[in-house]
């Protein structure tokens, strides 16, 4: 046995193929066995060689393939598994051993390749053969050939139906481990942070990760931090890198998708992003190299965004659009969409507040006299935004100060608030539900009062006030006044149990349409329309935030909120899985729909025409409906 062999001999034992042997006959087979060694990108198995016995991986990974193009293009090609440690090699010729019949390697169109260095134990057929005898090993071999069979079937299925629908959208294939570099530079934790940038200087890297002695990863250093907690604090020799690295990166497999990793950066903020595989780090990608692989020059809105100014801010419209017009055509899923524009609008009126509290601090009013908190209602609020529509927005401010000074000084700030937002692009919200009028601003105290009277007098107006603010989504300001008003909140609603009765009897007298039969809705016959808002978003809604208040939740979007009530057995896994389906539904037939009218120059809409929509769209719209149908009539009848 080999220097290499008797490294992985203990692993080699214990393997299920090796269980059960004496020393003398584990000998034996050790001697007709090899272990082979293969370099990154090396290839394995080639397509149409000969399958002579089968590979164990022991360690290292492999990744499994077919070419899709042109054999000199070895980047293009659909992968079907990726294999591990562990995982076995050759399944393709087991057929020919088992039957024992003449192998034709001309019918073998796989390929495999090492994805980082990996080290292999060759099992000829013939070793094979001498342990089929014990049931255990056919047991064994049977069972990871028919699990393999099926990973590679749900492989083949998902690569068909990307395939069918995205067609040939280049970002939404490309992988991370496409567009990441490697190796990535790695320091100890105890590391000098001169030694570090000197690291960071010789490869010629803007970061680095940090490990602990256990080699799992504990932090990033980027350029960003050496200049901001080195350079600039003075500090030097003796300070180590744990003491400025930042800790708990967010990281991104290696299996991730393009768009998931730019989603990563728009959604966290970040630059740089660890890259793991089987929990080590083995690459890095960042901004930039997403973006050189893919010219998306609006994606660098991200920081655009924090350098417009007053008189600049109205630019970032058409820059926000074609993101969104990128993302649509890249054919990124409807609620992936949604999370990448909720996080750019959301920087956006962030950046509005400050630029309109900078702005009143130079009209000579200071700044603002006691802490505060910016909320947002509504799509925006619930994360469903989109494109730019209306303003739907309130606003929280401390008790104490002088009164008149506070008031004084905060309606100020609500007008400044909605005047920056319209010249970005949003327009006024025509039932004025926004934080220049008074209605919708105040201190604390005011909004217990405010709500407190909402309860007491559940008018339909008082009704549609509060259903608007349930959706609210804290968005900029103070944390501690914040967790102060959700206290206010949850309290006012376990006293206004009327108040919630009422809700749910307004509910019942708007309940979800039925439509005609399936059949006959399917082929249009009827001409008929559907208002995606208040046929279908806004009964879930409002069903969901009667769940959530009966049971003390107050925040989160609507995904968020379905989570909760899971895990607080309110509503079943199964009832939360057909409420995904009906929310993704609604929501991808309204983005469409609206972006769509968009693009005609027609004012887009939440109604759609039946016979306008494609019958598979036809059909799930019909399955929502039905879905939020019945969990409008399950709270209607509890509450």
């Amino acid at each position: 046995m080999s220097q290499l062999e008797n490294n992985f001999r203990a692993h080699i034992r214990t393997h299920p193929l090796f269980q059960g042997l004496s020393e003398s006959t584990f000998h034996e087979y050790m001697q007709a066995c090899e272990v082979k060694a293969y370099k990154k990108l090396e290839t394995v198995l080639y397509k149409k060689a000969p399958r002579d016995g089968l590979l164990l991986i022991l360690d290292g990974m492999a990744e499994v393939f077919v070419a899709a193009g042109d054999e000199k293009q070895h980047d293009q090609k659909e992968v079907l598994e990726v294999l591990q440690t562990n995982d076995m090699i050759g399944f393709s010729g087991l057929a020919d051993f088992i039957e024992g019949r003449k192998e034709n390697p001309h019918r073998f169109a796989i390929e495999v390749c090492a994805l980082e260095d990996s080290y292999c134990l060759h099992i000829p057929y013939s070793v094979i053969q001498a342990r089929w005898i014990d049931p255990a090993v056919r047991e064994f071999i049977m069972q990871q050939a028919v699990i393999r069979l099926q990973d590679l079937y749900e492989s083949f299925a998902e690569q068909v139906q990307l395939a069918t629908k995205w067609g040939e959208s280049e970002p939404f294939i490309r992988r991370v481990h496409d567009v990441m570099s490697e190796p990535v530079v790695i320091v100890d934790m105890e590391e000098d942070v001169q030694d570090v940038a000197s690291q960071m200087v010789k490869n010629a890297t803007s970061s680095v990760v940090v490990l602990n002695d256990g080699d799992q990863l504990i932090g990033i250093i980027t350029e960003k931090d050496l200049v901001e907690r080195v350079v600039a604090k003075g500090l030097g020799v003796g300070v180590m890198a744990k003491d400025i690295m930042t800790p708990h990166p967010f990281i991104i497999s290696r299996d991730a998708y393009y768009y998931e990793a730019m989603s990563s950066f728009l959604m966290n903020g970040v630059k740089h992003l660890p890259v793991m595989s089987g929990g080590k780090v083995i690459g890095m990608v960042t901004l930039s190299d997403l973006l050189r692989k893919k010219n998306r020059g609006t994606m660098e809105l991200v920081q655009t965004v924090e350098e417009s100014t007053t008189e600049t801010i109205h630019e970032l419209e058409p820059a926000m659009y074609e993101v969104l017009a990128n993302l649509i055509q890249d054919g990124i899923p409807t609620i992936h969409t949604l999370d990448v524009m909720t996080k750019l609008y959301d920087r956006l009126v962030r950046h509005a507040v400050k630029l309109a509290v900078k702005t009143l601090r130079e009209q000579g009013y200071g700044a603002p006299p006691v802490a505060f908190a910016w909320y947002m209602m509504g799509s925006g609020g619930r994360g469903e935004q989109f494109m730019l529509t209306d303003q739907d927005h309130f606003l929280v401010y401390s008790n104490g100060g002088n009164r008149g000074q506070v008031q004084t000084y905060f309606q100020k700030l609500g007008c400044e608030i909605v005047s920056q937002l319209e010249a970005a692009g949003y327009e006024r919200c025509k039932g004025k539900m926004m934080a220049s009028v008074a209605l919708w601003r105040g201190s604390v105290t005011e909004w217990q009062e405010r709500l407190r009277g909402w309860g007491l007098r559940a008018t339909n107006e008082n009704l549609l006030f509060a259903h608007n603010f349930l959706s609210f989504r804290f968005l900029y300001g103070d944390e501690a006044l914040h967790d102060q008003f959700v206290g206010v909140v949850k309290a006012q609603l376990r006293s206004s149990r009327i108040f919630l009765f009422r809700m749910a009897e307004m509910e019942k007298e708007h309940p979800v349409p039925t439509f005609d039969h399936l059949i006959r809705a399917l082929f249009g016959i009827k001409r008929q329309t559907v208002d995606l808002k208040m046929h279908a978003l806004f009964p879930l809604h409002h069903c969901l935030q009667l769940l959530c208040a009966k049971h003390g939740i107050i925040e989160g979007k609507p995904l968020e909120q379905m989570a909760m009530l899971t895990e607080r057995n309110v509503l079943s896994e199964a009832t939360v899985d057909a409420l995904h389906f009906a929310y993704e539904v609604v929501l991808r037939i309204r983005v469409e729909s609206a972006w769509n009218a968009h693009m005609l120059g027609v004012e887009p809409t939440s109604e759609v025409v039946f016979t306008h929509l494609r019958s598979k769209d036809k059909e799930e719209l019909l399955i929502a409906l039905k879905t939020i149908r019945g969990l409008q009539n399950q709270v209607v009848a509890g509450v």
